[in-house]
């Protein structure tokens, strides 16, 4: 009976372990497999190009013989996050979506240079690579700082700019992540599986549904990445901001917003607004800080709109 209750107890505690260990490798498994499989789906393929510095990683689909739109993911994210917004585009544009030095599978080098005009120059380097003179180029958050501060560095290669929640202009009123940071926490610097629920929380409004086993996975990876994360948020906050030069913007401009943004208050409208008044402007109530992920139809809609407004009139 001990031998048997010893065993019992031996199993007990290695089945413990497998679990605790296999748990958030599931987690990666499931959500690494449901996006290949959605990229797979809307057409898209992964490959890497050697841009000199390093190898960047990237999704490419949609007609390489229609212009292309570059579309470029936050902070911390990755390019999955535009696919099921990219997807509305795959018949009547090429697609590149990036992952950015640093993020997915784009490899981070300590001591690299992440700030935004480096991030910029790399993507000069990216078209240069695959032979793209000119894009429309839209971005989220410090991806949107990215796509300002690329229009405006290189003018000569953008059709349109596109901004969705973007970094990168003074907010008048501080968001949820603000105050955070003026109290000495940085909600993206993970310590504990509830600090990425919390975290989570704050960066939609409505997002799409998610496994918890992913989402624990999803914490692991922010933990695992807390070091490489911090030295990317400090380059990326070092840039100036961008209030002095957006006068400056020649191409097209398009601004979406979600009103419950926590991490950039929404009242950073005005800021853009006042610096670009030929800008466009679309804010939706009740969503966060990604619209192409929350509504991804909508939002695909409202910039086929300002992308169709502008084809035609270059014609």
């Amino acid at each position: 009976m001990k031998k048997f209750l010893l065993i019992a107890f031996v199993t007990l505690i290695a089945g413990g372990l497998w679990s605790y260990h296999s748990y958030p490798a599931l987690g990666h498994l499931l959500y690494t497999a449901s996006m290949a499989g959605e990229a797979s789906i809307y057409g898209f393929k992964e490959r890497r190009v050697d841009i000199g510095e390093l190898e960047m990683s990237l999704y490419q689909g949609g007609n390489p013989e229609q212009p292309t739109l570059l579309m470029l993911h936050g902070y911390s994210a990755d390019k999955n996050v535009w696919l099921r917004f990219a997807k509305h585009f795959v018949d009547d544009y090429h697609i590149i979506i990036p992952d950015m030095a640093g993020h997915g599978d784009t490899a981070f080098v300590s001591g690299g240079d992440y700030s935004i005009t480096a991030q910029s120059r790399r993507l000069q380097g990216l078209l240069d690579a695959l032979n793209i003179d000119q894009v429309h180029i839209i971005g989220n958050s410090m991806g949107g700082f990215i796509s300002a501060d690329f229009s405006l560095s290189y003018p000569e290669r953008v059709l349109t700019t596109g901004l969705v929640d973007p970094a990168g202009v003074n907010s008048p009123e501080p968001s949820t992540m603000q105050k955070l940071l003026a109290e000495g926490r940085n909600p993206f610097l993970v310590e504990k599986r509830d600090q990425f629920r919390e975290f989570y929380a704050m960066t939609m409004a409505k997002p799409p549904w998610m496994p918890g086993v992913v989402l624990d996975a999803m914490a692991e990876d922010y933990q695992q990445r807390r070091t490489e994360l911090a030295e990317i948020f400090n380059d990326f906050h070092s840039t100036a901001l961008l209030e002095p030069r957006l006068a400056n913007l020649r191409s097209p401009a398009l601004l979406l917003w979600g009103s419950e943004d926590q991490l950039i208050h929404v009242s950073s409208v005005d800021t853009w607004r006042a610096a670009i008044p030929t800008l466009e402007i679309t804010v939706w109530e009740g969503i966060g800080h990604m619209p192409m992920l929350e509504i991804p139809a909508e939002s695909a809609a409202r910039y086929q709109q300002f992308l169709t407004k502008y084809s035609e009139s270059a014609q």
